[in-house]
């Protein structure tokens, strides 16, 4: 048994050679920078390997807090800093103290200390590392922008790009230069309570928003991060979306073909554009851990990349190759194997107990010192290249737009464009001013619900405390129509928060809603979820909770015309109370200005533009992507048994109404037939055919129609979102690469095949045909 055990991890121990050997056959994905390699070579050269190690160890801030001085505010311990930093010379800290968001001066006091002690101690910056995912989530009044899904649906590169920058500025303006963002994981299972962080079902979304992202993060030069700008850290590498069971941290089972089709392709983008830090899948896709994968770690980043960026663990996933996946004995044996497939830091986050284990393994001969030198290099690269050297800390005093009346201004641009009008009967939208409108369910008067876990504390559940400043959905309606317009009876209330208890509800008073609904002209309903994160948001049935589908019923009954507004991270199911509505808005979790976003596009104020990042489900055991098989939606097959499949969702990924219409004519192409080396470029006229102005995401579709290995049933492959007055048209120019329509075959190569595509545009369809076949021998094209 020890044998086949040796065999099975044999393909995940490296001896480290790989650095010396990798292969030059790309452009590295930074170009190198002399003077900082020559200042790593120099640092290596006179480090001791207990230097070394500790550069590689990343501890969370709770180890050095002081816990009794903390009942007047966050203190560090200068004992335990003492520890951490003096003797382990960790190199690293992260997480958010207390629990809940701090001052930006709060932060910047504590890493002054905190790189104060390091300097003197080791003569190396630390680096520390925050999630702040959409907009500067832990840094208290700094400026939060809706999740990632909704920045999918805005499908605006510009928006997101925009948001990302702000959250750099606001981040460093608390001395924090990394942060863990983008989420570029693909949210293709509704199940899985992380589906929300990133940019929704599409690996192209996904890829194209990633890139925007690291852009707004880090600017334009990777090698020189200004003091406007942060490190990216891209994750979680990768296929974290699919978990077999719907729960996060559980095993998947990706086809490779998908593996590096689908969910590799944000993580190429990124790399491509300059990410400096990726972070890792905590998962475990068919019995191997991302975290012992050597060739998903260092084969596929960085040596088919030349990448030189740093690899960083999840929360304590290396001792978890231990403790829960059971492919080590020991927690040393679990950093042996990490280690040697590629991991640079370790998250441990509790345990200094990592650099005595390492140091034995280089001692033993374990983990060879080509590996560790590997490593510390792209640490110290990191820190190089964030000017941490040169200056640790900073004076916050310059950064005098954080929390700015412009920066809040963007974040509301950004969740009118991302809150999706689904539904809208009888043109009930928008809502003229003067009528009475009852306002009811749990979600109508929370702001932990606008904005979803991350935000403020990690399940999202001290919002309310923290953003007092901002309007719920109830408060922005009120400045909207008056409050005297607007009755609110919730009807359905959330319980308080205890122990991440986001499901549990308290008693429905729902007879007081119907009540108040005598004096309504109309119902908003608002519907869906309470904050939670991670495994926490766990749960066994996707269809919405019982009180609030009998909530908007009972409400129906009444006769009076009912909006349903969704406020969820998630599309639960809703195929029983959907038809009582006469308009549905899904806001999914659309931040601090959500609320305010809603009234403007209920009002008219607004119009809606967003579409649907996902693919909604109609019901519970039919999930289903928007690039299915063609088997999966079929006409009856003839004969004895009658064969059949059909794809019945909710909403189609890609739908979202507005209050004017668009007309799509003239889709042309510059060449119909092509080879992988031709560029296309598609042109396609849009006109705006109603009565206000708006903006339209135009997507492109590419339909393959014969392939060797069955091809999915339509792709998305460019997007452009423009803004159209009534009566205006807009000739748009989408371009495409011949070898974007390639695909990975069931041999693992990427083949562009001899034959006939499809590409659609709106409701334009046009014929293409490939004309020479291209199999590629490198992976990436």
């Amino acid at each position: 048994m020890k044998q086949i055990k040796n065999l099975a991890l044999a393909s995940v121990l490296c001896a480290g050679s790989y650095v010396a050997g990798m292969a030059q056959q790309v452009a590295p994905a930074i170009p190198a920078d002399p003077v900082i390699e020559q200042n790593i070579q120099n640092w290596l050269k006179k480090m001791t390997l207990e230097e070394k190690i500790g550069q590689m160890c990343e501890i969370t801030v709770d180890v050095v807090t002081d816990f009794p001085g903390s009942k007047d505010g966050f203190k560090l311990s200068e004992a335990m800093l003492d520890t951490v930093i003096g003797k382990y010379k960790v190199g690293s800290i992260l997480n958010v103290p207390l629990s809940v968001a701090q001052k930006k001066e709060v932060w910047a006091a504590a890493i002054k200390q905190i790189q104060d002690k390091s300097m003197k101690e080791i003569g190396i910056p630390c680096i520390y590392g925050v999630d702040q995912i959409h907009g500067t989530t832990y840094t208290l009044d700094g400026t939060l922008f809706p999740q990632g899904i909704n920045m999918g649906a805005a499908f605006n590169r510009e928006l997101t790009r925009r948001g990302a920058e702000i959250s750099a500025y606001e981040t460093k303006a608390g001395c924090i230069p990394w942060t863990y963002a983008p989420v570029v994981d693909l949210g293709r299972d509704p199940r899985w309570p992380r589906m929300w962080e990133n940019y929704g079902e599409d690996c192209y979304v996904n890829a194209e928003m990633g890139v925007a992202a690291i852009q707004g993060f880090q600017g334009t030069d990777p090698n020189h991060i200004g003091p406007n700008h942060v490190a990216a850290c891209v994750k979680h590498y990768m296929g974290y979306g699919v978990p077999v069971s719907g729960k996060d941290r559980t095993p998947s089972a990706i086809p490779r073909t998908d593996l590096r089709e689908k969910h590799f392709a944000p993580f190429l983008a990124a790399i491509k554009a300059g990410a400096l830090s990726l972070m890792v899948n905590s998962a475990v896709d068919n019995g191997m851990p991302f975290h012992a994968n050597k060739e998903l770690l260092t084969d596929w980043l960085k040596r088919d990349l030349n990448w030189d960026g740093m690899i960083v663990t999840d929360w304590a996933d290396i001792n978890n190759l231990c403790v829960r996946d059971h492919i080590a004995a020991t927690k040393k044996e679990a950093i042996k194997i990490a280690i040697n497939a590629g991991i640079d830091m370790s998250m441990v986050p509790y345990e200094v107990s990592f650099c005595d284990y390492l140091k034995e393994l280089v001692e033993e001969g374990e983990v060879p010192m080509s590996r560790i030198d590997d490593a510390v290099a792209r640490v110290l690269r990191l820190k190089y290249r964030l000017g941490l050297f040169e200056k640790p800390d900073w004076d916050i005093k310059a950064y005098d737009k954080f929390g700015s009346a412009e920066f809040a201004a963007d974040a509301l641009q950004a969740a009118e464009e991302s809150e999706v009008l689904l539904k809208n009967e009888g043109n009930i939208l928008p809502l003229a001013k003067g009528k009475k409108i009852l306002l009811a369910g749990p979600n109508a008067n929370s702001m932990r619900c606008l904005n979803g876990g991350w935000s403020y504390s990690w399940q999202g559940h001290r919002a309310d405390d923290c953003a007092q400043a901002y309007n719920t959905i109830y408060e922005a309606l009120c400045n909207k129509y008056g409050k005297e317009n607007i009755i609110y009876e919730p009807g359905v209330t959330y319980a308080p928060y205890k122990n991440d208890n986001w499901w549990e509800e308290n008693a429905p008073e729902i007879e007081k809603s119907v009540a108040a609904a005598a004096q309504a002209d109309v119902i908003i309903a608002c519907v869906g979820e309470n904050s939670y994160c991670e495994t926490p948001g766990n749960m066994n049935d996707l269809t919405m909770s019982t009180n609030q589908r009998n909530l908007v019923k009972a409400l129906a009954a009444t006769g009076k015309p009912v909006v349903l507004v969704l406020n969820q991270g998630r599309p639960r199911i809703i195929n029983d109370i959907e038809p009582l509505a006469k308009a549905v808005v899904n806001v999914m979790l659309p931040g601090n200005y959500g609320g305010d976003a809603l009234a403007n596009l209920l009002a008219g104020d607004a119009n809606f533009s967003a579409k649907m990042p996902f693919t909604y489900p109609k019901y519970i055991n039919s999930l289903a992507t928007y690039d299915y098989k063609p088997c999966e939606n079929i006409g009856q097959m003839g004969g004895n048994y009658n064969y059949d499949a059909v794809m019945d969702v909710q909403w189609p990924f890609g739908f979202g109404l507005s209050y004017t219409t668009y007309n799509y004519s003239n889709l042309k192409v510059d060449k119909s037939q092509f080879t992988a080396d031709d560029e296309l470029v598609f042109t396609v006229d849009v006109t705006n055919t109603g009565k206000v102005a708006g903006k339209e995401s135009v997507l492109l579709f590419s339909k393959d129609m014969v392939a060797s290995s069955t091809p999915d049933n339509i792709r998305l492959r460019n997007f452009e979102k423009i803004e159209l007055q009534p009566g205006e048209t807009q000739t748009v120019t989408l371009k495409l690469k011949g070898s974007d329509l390639a695909f990975v075959g069931y041999d693992g190569k990427w083949r562009l095949e001899q034959g006939d595509f499809k590409v659609k545009c709106g409701d334009q369809w046009i014929d293409l045909q490939c004309t020479a076949t291209k199999i590629w021998d490198t992976p990436n094209r």
